[in-house]
């Protein structure tokens, strides 16, 4: 009898994975994204076990959105205290934190557990071409 395997956490490789944003629709990048912080593109696959590869994007502030989403949706934030609630628009926080829009965008997509909260500390996301992780990514 042939047995599934399951991934151990000390038996995880991981590698860094470079995504380029430029004129690349914004959910699009964002699914592909989670899908490799999850480790959902390996065969090694284990859903209680984060077995998935670190992520750098760059060029963040190129991306282009489909439909009027830049102008009309909007994130709430919220401290606790009675109106407290806080609107901030997607085109503004586009322009002036891209790298916070991408990391909302992507834990949105990630589980809403611990697991989920130590696959968005390998997502590294920069607004211009350069990075400092150079010396991790092969070739």
């Amino acid at each position: 009898m042939k047995f599934t395997q399951m991934a151990k956490a000390n038996e995880i490789e991981r590698d860094w994975i470079v995504v380029d944003a430029t004129d690349k629709v914004f959910g699009r990048i964002i699914t592909e994204v989670a899908t490799i912080l999850r480790g959902k593109h390996k065969p090694s696959y284990t859903p209680h076990v984060d077995c998935g590869d670190y992520v750098v994007i760059i060029n963040a502030s190129k991306a282009k959105f489909s439909g009027t989403k830049l102008e009309t949706k909007n994130y709430y934030t919220h401290s606790g205290y009675f109106g407290s609630t806080k609107t901030h628009k997607m085109s503004e926080m586009f322009e002036k934190n891209p790298e916070k829009l991408y990391k909302l965008a992507t834990r949105g997509m990630l589980p809403k557990t611990k697991l989920g909260k130590d696959m968005l500390k390998k997502l590294k996301v920069y607004a211009g071409s350069e990075h400092p992780h150079t010396a991790q990514i092969k070739g």
